[in-house]
């Protein structure tokens, strides 16, 4: 039993001798002031904090200012559910004796048999105010403890070179805000900007010139400069609500504050955009500044006449990707390039823009062959080496397995050609110009009260409701959105069908004319790409508009007419049925469709 209790008694008290440790290291005592540079006529605050109660405090000796208050000791305690906290401070008011720059020395305390001290703490103290400020007057707290800072990334960046501006809220922990709300929103003229959002306002604990002040982000925006020069980055204003303190109290004791609106304004910035260098500047640079990745991609190397494939221009990676243009697709005359369709897939923060840019192409070659398409040249300026970067894309050979010969009426003559004969001049052509003029002197008529005279001084006049009357038409027709397109839509269906009228009689060059009208009318109606041009799409589609099951019909057997009349004889006759079908087709649906 006396083995027990000798064991017992050691844990005990190394138990205890463990817990008082542990409560020694989380000790904290430290000084602080209201500010580190104040005027002679002014008043400075010192408090002495620790986080555990103790004995023997001793104060420094401020024999360089006069003790006007103090000390007045607050004590808190709290519980948050895990642990207690504890919090006490002796404050002092002191007032300075002479100007220079003083030592507030270290102040001493006894906490659980330990002494702790604080750290010396230096101020300033300039000549006196002529008048001094109220500490309680809403002007002088905005001044002295509320500031609305622009902070720019970079003030020297390139053209088109992102630059981030934050601005920032400081407050200082004795000024009280309630509320604000943002009066003038800062714009960025000659700046592309992009504001980044936040989910929520986070108060942060930070230094201003030197002081502790709490402050909260506002507002964040990537600017990148589009012109040369010096640009101005106009400031924030906010309207803040104040609490002010006042010298009456409650009935509980607590001071009573009022509330005071103020506008407070962020500085004006301003950057020194650098224009990019002309040295090394390739002739096809189009203005990508950043760090990329340049790719010309097809869906197929191999394919039959008239089928379609797509050849993708796409540039990935970090820079201005929204602000520049992609190189253009050069082909073959004898490959149908259809208008790009343009996609993004950016995302801006901090950094700038990343992500990726294409132009995608339809192609339909009509003729049996190999067709090259030309390699594509891309260039950016790179900021991290400062200079120009030119990628070349590779080789990409179309490979038409089946399909019409080209030029097959006259084997002999070149691609580059397209069939035509060159221009041969004729000793003749110029024979129809008069070279000689007969003149005919009218000396009788006089040109007042003529009718020419009538005309040329009313006609104006009469031009003008004419001129504002047409202007109003032609405004309600680019108005018509939906009319327009199915007028463009209209105009490429004729113009495909007068091509099929005049093949009529041969067939290889009717159908593909007539299927071409037939597509880029749906195109055109349903909104939708040549890769888009499936049966199902198209049934779907049509029947979702409104337009009738037969007249769907209708349209879908003369689709199968086209692909099957280039391997089965056609008469004239059938050729010329296919024609008015395909017309009496579309003015149906252009009549049902919604």
């Amino acid at each position: 039993m006396k083995l027990l209790k000798y064991i017992l008694l050691i844990f005990i008290t190394c138990s205890t001798t463990l817990v008082m440790a542990q409560g020694t290291d989380a000790v904290s005592f430290q000084a602080k002031v209201s500010k580190k540079k104040l005027a002679l006529n002014e008043r400075l605050r010192v408090d002495f904090q620790m986080n555990k109660d103790g004995d023997n405090f001793v104060t420094p000796s401020f024999s360089d200012f006069v003790v006007v208050g103090g000390p007045n000791q607050s004590v808190s305690n709290s519980w948050d559910g895990k642990q207690r906290r504890f919090t006490k401070i002796y404050s002092y008011f002191l007032a300075p004796k002479k100007m220079g720059v003083f030592t507030i020395a270290e102040a001493t305390i006894e906490i659980d048999g330990v002494v702790f001290k604080t750290n010396p703490i230096t101020v300033k103290v300039t000549k006196a105010q002529e008048k001094p400020d109220d500490p309680n007057d809403p002007d002088y707290i905005v001044q002295e403890n509320i500031h609305l800072v622009t902070e720019v990334s970079k003030t020297n960046p390139y053209l088109n070179e992102p630059i981030t501006v934050v601005y920032k809220l400081y407050v200082a922990p004795k000024a009280g805000i309630s509320n604000y709300r943002e009066i003038e929103s800062p714009k960025f003229n000659g700046f592309w900007s992009q504001n980044i959002e936040d989910r929520g306002l986070k108060i942060q604990n930070g230094t201003y010139k030197g002081e502790e002040y709490r402050y909260v982000t506002l507002r964040k925006a990537v600017l990148y400069p589009q012109k040369t020069g010096e640009l101005i980055i106009e400031p924030l204003s906010l309207d803040i609500t104040l609490e002010v303190p006042t010298n009456r109290r409650d009935i509980y004791g607590r001071q009573i504050k009022n509330q005071a609106h103020r506008t407070i304004t962020a500085s004006t910035r301003s950057v020194t955009v650098k224009a990019l260098p002309e040295e090394g500047k390739p002739a096809n640079f189009t203005g990508a500044v950043g760090d990329f990745k340049f790719n010309v991609t097809t869906t197929k190397s191999s394919l039959n006449a008239t089928e379609s494939l797509q050849a993708k221009i796409e540039v990935s990676g970090k820079g201005n990707l929204k602000l520049f243009q992609l190189p253009k697709l050069t082909t073959p005359s004898t490959l149908e390039v259809y208008d790009p369709e343009h996609a993004e897939n950016v995302r801006t923060n901090l950094a700038g823009m990343q992500g990726q840019i294409s132009d995608s192409y339809t192609i339909i070659p009509q003729y049996k062959g190999k067709f090259p398409i030309p390699p594509i040249r891309f260039s950016y300026f790179d900021l991290k080496t400062q200079k120009y970067v030119e990628v070349t894309s590779q080789d990409i050979v179309v490979n038409v397995l089946e399909g019409p010969i080209y030029a097959e009426a006259d084997n002999n003559l070149p691609l580059a050609t397209n069939g035509k004969d060159s221009n041969v001049l004729n000793q003749k052509q110029f024979a129809s110009i008069k070279t000689q003029t007969s003149f005919v002197s009218k000396e009788n008529e006089t040109f007042l009260n003529s009718p020419i005279f009538w005309t040329s001084l009313l006609g104006p006049l009469l031009a003008i409701p004419l001129a504002l009357f047409y202007r109003r038409k032609r405004d309600e027709r680019q108005a018509d959105v939906s009319g327009n397109r199915k007028r463009k839509a209209d105009r490429l269906a004729k113009k495909y069908l007068s091509e099929a009228k005049k093949a009529l009689g041969q067939k290889e060059s009717f159908y593909i004319a007539l299927e071409k009208a037939l597509h880029n009318y749906l195109k055109g109606r349903l909104s939708i790409t040549t890769s888009d041009l499936s049966k199902d799409k198209i049934t779907g589609l049509l029947t979702q508009r409104g337009v009738d099951t037969a007249v769907v019909l209708d349209f879908e057997a003369i689709l199968e007419n086209c692909d099957l009349a280039r391997y089965t004889p056609i008469t004239d006759v059938t050729m010329q049925q296919d024609y008015d079908k395909a017309a009496t087709t579309i003015n149906q649906i252009d009549k049902q469709i919604k």
